[in-house]
């Protein structure tokens, strides 16, 4: 049975110290670098081109690729620092299994042994359902492609699913409802030519650094910027109109826009009647949500959200973006409905300079979600629900349609479902829930009720510390295959160098576990083309077809946009141009968007907003950029943003150490007073764990569509510890 993590000083003695500062001497080889390999950054969903530098068998370098159209030769710190992790002396070199004394290395026989006959007696003992699968959206397509197949036809679970819950998903549920597909449309070269830019819950500048020089391309040729955060953050400050909302009250703000370009007769009639249905539901819907109204639920003036309304209204293009701000709540869904209803109402779809564009967190978030690893998703996007989309890729796999379990829990329902002791063994790859879930401390003490866990990775994560068995997984740059960006291009990864020491290629990890639980025939693969082959097939037919994307199609045009249905096909870097939507009706659609507040409200004991968020030189939990020196130099703990007059009112000043407490947990930080956030709320960023972890205090609320938990909107406390932080 799981136990407890290992505590840190045992892991010290065992493994030496957790490294976050520069390597030390000696540890990059200094001979001559005899290879370049062109590649992509390991981080975000911008995906940037990059070259890495090769000597021998170590990752010795970089350069930015100038070549590549997304980014021509930029680079934000993450990228620039990331081939720092390779041969980092915390890599995981053995594989390692939990014993009375700690965790010991193993022979990979024994390991992957280990995890199979514990999965399979706790299958055998409590059925195929009391093993769970999560996964991680920064893995290659491929990876998501065998993790999703090893799922349903080696384990036969209906629980799997991924990281990707915790950011993308109420954007994808949004897109498809109005859509029928889950796709950012338009490619980023058209930001440059709107006339007008809504970034909303979107901190561009931290999250998506590269995107910030499309929208310096559109304001060079005259085009307004239109920002709503809680924060003013770095691309706010350049705003001509800012919105400063408070959290959680985003779709009030939406709604009440859409509520006056009606009532001011700013609506595209025309395209509203030729190209979409549920207009009249929707108006009806923000009937009441008026500019007057919405101003006391936001903070933001009525009279600043109508001007908002009329400058989104008035040029002939507009791009709007959005993040996580907007989809990190337990509204997300109703969030982004309301987001792709102000771009329909003026006709913003299907050209060049218009569209509601998400903008993808993961590296891989876009592909990672389209091809089987999403609890409810087979591949090509196809419903795991929908008879025929079964078959289709029953077909594809060699297998009954009915040998497809139903679908299963999401990430967090995975969690609750181990609480209930009705999940009994977990398979984890690329994934540290115990930093990024909500109420970390109820993560940890569900891990521990399992009977058997087993986690992939190459650090040994905070959640990996709650193994009975780690398999010593590879970096992004130790392995092959196809991601797919924030603008839905399907791009190459070239591995560079081999995993250090016993270490494997998750691919071959994967496989092999195929094979061990009973289902060769499923898993025939010689290598990572071969998965991609028939990823290919399985997505044919799809709306996220690849069937027409090959390996040397993308390293010859630097990537292919899907759908693109036949090696001829020139690719689909802009969706809906012939305004045909893949939806039963073949018309975009209206969603209504009613007003519900936060789950969680403020009172009189818990009176300040909480929200959470990145910073520039972290990545998600930290896992890798936590052990990066010069990037853990820029931001080296979470700080608390508290406003001057909250701060003042606290007896607070720049550097004191604050407790942050919610109904479920408390931290303890320096506070940043600073006045680019609004006083009734306060912000951390959460690429921490431990006691640092920012998730201590989230609210694990879920969207009822999307089923996302509510990251970015609770109710906390402030109070004064002690003196200046030291």
């Amino acid at each position: 049975m799981a136990r407890p993590p290992l505590p840190e000083e045992e892991l010290v003695a065992r493994f030496g110290p957790h490294r976050n500062d520069a390597p030390p001497d000696g540890w990059q080889h200094h001979g001559p670098i005899d290879r370049e390999v062109r590649t992509h950054c390991c981080f975000c969903g911008q995906q940037c081109g990059i070259l890495l530098k090769v000597a021998g068998d170590r990752v010795v370098g970089f350069e930015p690729r100038y070549d590549f159209p997304f980014n021509r030769g930029k680079l934000c710190p993450k990228g620039v620092k990331r081939y720092l992790q390779d041969n980092h002396p915390d890599r995981l070199l053995d594989p390692l299994v939990r014993t009375p004394a700690g965790f010991e290395p193993v022979s990979w026989d024994e390991a992957l042994g280990r995890t199979v006959r514990e999965l399979r007696r706790i299958q055998a003992e409590h059925g195929p359902d009391a093993v769970a699968v999560l996964g991680g959206a920064s893995l290659t397509t491929e990876k998501s492609y065998l993790l999703g197949k090893l799922a349903r036809l080696a384990l036969g679970t209906r629980h799997i699913d991924y990281n990707g819950r915790l950011c993308m998903v109420s954007a994808g549920v949004g897109y498809k409802k109005a859509f029928g597909v889950d796709r950012a449309p338009n490619p980023w070269s058209d930001i440059p030519h709107a006339d007008v830019v809504f970034v909303i819950g979107a901190n561009i500048a931290d999250c998506a650094p590269i995107t910030t020089s499309y929208i310096w391309r559109a304001r060079d040729r005259g085009a307004r910027l239109i920002v709503a955060d809680p924060r003013v953050t770095p691309i706010a400050r350049t705003a001509d109109l800012f919105l400063g909302l408070r959290p959680g009250t985003d779709s009030a703000l939406l709604s009440a826009m859409l509520h006056h370009l009606i009532a001011r007769d700013l609506v595209d009639h025309d395209f509203v009647a030729a190209h979409t249905e549920g207009f009249e539901a929707a108006a009806e819907a923000v009937a009441p949500q008026s500019p007057s109204w919405a101003a006391a639920i936001t903070g933001v003036p009525a009279a600043r959200i109508e001007e908002a309304a009329e400058a989104w209204a008035a040029p002939d293009t507009g791009m709007l973006l959005h993040a996580r701000g907007l989809e990190h709540q337990s509204k997300g869904v109703v969030n982004v409905s309301a987001a792709i209803n102000l771009a329909l109402a003026c006709g913003r779809i299907g050209r060049r300079g218009c569209g509601p564009n998400m903008i993808t967190g993961q590296g891989n978030g876009q592909g990672g979600r389209e091809h089987g690893q999403k609890c409810d998703q087979l591949p090509g996007g196809r419903d795991l629900a929908d008879p025929r989309h079964r078959a289709e890729v029953a077909a594809v796999w060699g297998c009954d349609p009915d040998e497809l379990p139903a679908p299963g829990h999401s990430a967090y329902e995975i969690l609750e479902a181990i609480e209930r002791g009705e999940i009994r063994g977990l398979l984890s790859i690329c994934f540290n829930p115990v930093v990024s879930l909500p109420d970390t401390a109820r993560t940890r003490a569900a891990l521990e009720r399992l009977e058997h866990f087993t986690v992939i990775d190459f650090f040994l994560s905070e959640t990996a510390r709650h193994a009975d068995v780690v398999l010593a997984g590879s970096l992004h740059e130790e392995d092959e295959g196809v991601v797919t960006t924030a603008e839905g291009r399907v791009v190459k990864i070239n591995a560079a160098v081999p995993p250090p020491g016993n270490a494997r290629r998750d691919t071959e990890i994967l496989i092999e576990l195929g094979r061990r639980l009973g289902a060769e025939r499923y898993f025939p693969y010689t290598s990572n083309r071969e998965v991609f082959e028939e990823l290919r097939r399985a997505s044919a037919g799809g709306v996220a077809d690849y069937a027409g994307i090959t390996w040397e199609r993308l390293e010859a045009e630097d990537g292919v946009f899907w759908p693109c249905p036949h090696e001829d096909h020139p690719g689909t870097p802009r969706l809906f141009e012939d305004l045909r939507f893949p939806t039963p009706s073949g018309r975009a659609r209206f969603v209504p968007t009613p007003w519900r507040p936060p789950a969680e409200q403020t009172d009189e004991e818990f009176p300040i907003w909480f929200t959470t968020g990145r910073v520039v030189s972290q990545y998600l939990s930290g896992e890798q950029t936590r052990r990066i020196g010069q990037l853990v130099d820029q931001y080296p703990e979470p700080l608390c943003e508290v406003h001057p007059r909250l701060a003042e009112f606290l007896g607070v000043v720049d550097g004191d150490l604050v407790r942050v407490t919610s109904r479920r947990g408390s931290i303890e930080l320096p506070a940043r007073v600073t006045a680019t956030i609004r006083p009734d709320t306060v912000f951390v960023p959460y690429h921490w764990g431990g006691r640092k972890a920012a998730n201590q205090l989230t609210n694990p609320a879920l969207d009822p569509e999307s089923r996302i938990p509510e990251f970015k909107v609770c109710a906390v406390r402030l109070e004064r510890v002690a003196g200046r932080a030291t």
